[in-house]
């Protein structure tokens, strides 16, 4: 199984931006862990970060042409404002996991809309970094039912 691991705008900041609220590990070592987890369980992970839109949208649609498995995706700031990139995701067919460092619905209200989780199989809020490897976990055993 191959799965592309979207990352959206400012996360290539982690380590540094609000450590607070997003910790301290950088998108870098998060992808890291995240890629040898996945090859422990035979899988294949392409990461991509994007601060542009239409990046983010040309991967979720090449995702589909190259026949991954899924997508687990932090959409970042546009998580409450994109609608096309929302849109990306309905129309492929792959399944995705929506996740989030920080629980997006015990912050700020703008931040507790998601355009994409209504279109996802499922979303992971709040865990900080380990919400990756819960996402990984959770599209693998949704594939294998």
């Amino acid at each position: 199984m191959k799965f592309l691991v979207l990352n959206g705008p400012n996360l290539n900041l982690l380590g540094t931006r609000e450590p607070e609220v997003y910790g301290t590990d950088t998108l870098s070592q998060i992808m890291q862990k995240l890629i040898s987890e996945a090859e422990s369980l035979g899988c294949e992970l392409v990461a991509y970060q994007s601060n542009h839109e239409g990046a983010l949208i040309d991967q979720v649609q090449r995702a589909e042409q190259e026949k991954m498995s899924g997508i687990i995706i932090n959409p970042g700031g546009y998580t409450h404002t994109s609608i096309a990139l929302r849109d990306a995701v309905s129309g492929v067919s792959l399944p995705t996991v929506e996740i989030h460092l920080s629980n997006i619905y015990a912050r700020e209200e703008f931040r507790q809309n998601s355009f994409i989780a209504p279109v996802a199989i499922g979303q992971i809020a709040g865990f900080g970094a380990s919400g990756y490897s819960l996402a990984l976990q959770a599209l693998m055993s949704y594939l294998k039912k």
